[in-house]
């Protein structure tokens, strides 16, 4: 017999058990695959191999290397984004859970924030792997000029793009398409538009201001300057504006999460087709 539910939980205290419900599985089960952390290491250094090997054969100078490793150590907040984030929603109505999630007292946000924060934990120790391994095996060698704004100008960034990763996650889902086709469009453009393996700054004032409303194209330029010797002389803009440009997006991305996120709700409940499964 099943015990009756003693204590409900509403309010901060639900927004916060949910939000660590949904984080929990994230962190656990992707260090229980161990060949899934191998894989995630080893197949970016690849990418990140080839452009060094291009860079050193055409004379290129050394911090472009060291572009080119910080670069790859990003693809893996990006790919997360992708795939673990913008997607979920449309997997979850595939796999019959989003009328659970809707249905629910936990909200939405607090949801998808859950799946942020596990996803941003368990990326980020791949990063770190990715950015060690490229370092010792290619000898780069970074010059800090302050560690404080490389620690802002990194949280806004993660914050930035994870909002950009739950409202991306009801477009996809309002959209009623396949996920997966986006997420693939979505990949090697971003790769260019974002100067992931070079200085942003080489595609010209508006190819880099477009590219700028992706948050890791600003966040890359910004921690390029601020760990590089040259990074301030191929920077796109200074530290302090991509700074304050990252803070707006950052208010810009969460609020229209929330603003999407409870779109779908109300549209949910009065057509209740969202969590039709239209294959």
């Amino acid at each position: 017999m099943v015990e009756p539910i003693l204590e409900k939980h509403s309010g901060l205290k639900l927004f916060l058990m949910t939000v660590f419900g949904r984080s929990y599985p994230r962190v656990v089960g992707m260090q229980r695959e161990r060949s899934w952390i191998f894989f995630d290491i080893f197949v970016p250094l690849l990418s990140v191999s080839a452009y060094v090997f291009v860079y050193r054969a055409i004379g290129a100078p050394e911090d472009y290397v060291g572009f080119v490793v910080v670069g790859g150590a990003m693809t893996a907040f990006w790919m997360n984004i992708l795939w673990s984030m913008s997607s979920q929603l449309y997997w979850e109505k595939e796999q019959g859970n989003l009328a659970l999630y809707i249905i629910s007292p936990a909200s939405m946000m607090a949801i998808l924030l859950g799946m942020a924060f596990g996803g941003l934990f368990a990326t980020l120790l791949r990063a770190i792997a990715i950015m060690i391994f490229g370092s010792l095996l290619f000898n780069v060698s970074y010059f800090v000029v302050s560690f404080w704004q490389l620690i802002a100008i990194f949280s806004l960034s993660m914050i930035a793009l994870y909002g950009l990763g739950m409202m991306s996650a009801s477009i996809f889902l309002l959209l009623s398409r396949e996920a997966w086709h986006f997420s693939n469009l979505a990949t090697e453009p971003v790769y260019l538009i974002s100067g992931m393996y070079f200085p942003v700054k080489n595609l010209g004032f508006w190819g880099s201001a477009f590219g700028s409303l992706i948050p890791l194209t600003l966040g890359l330029d910004a921690m390029r300057q601020l760990i590089f010797k040259s990074g301030i002389s191929l920077g796109f803009l200074s530290v302090k504006i991509e700074i304050v440009s990252l803070i707006v997006l950052s208010i810009v991305y969460v609020i229209a999460a929330k603003f999407l996120l409870a779109h779908i709700e109300k549209l949910a409940v009065r057509e209740g087709r969202l969590t039709e499964n239209r294959r």
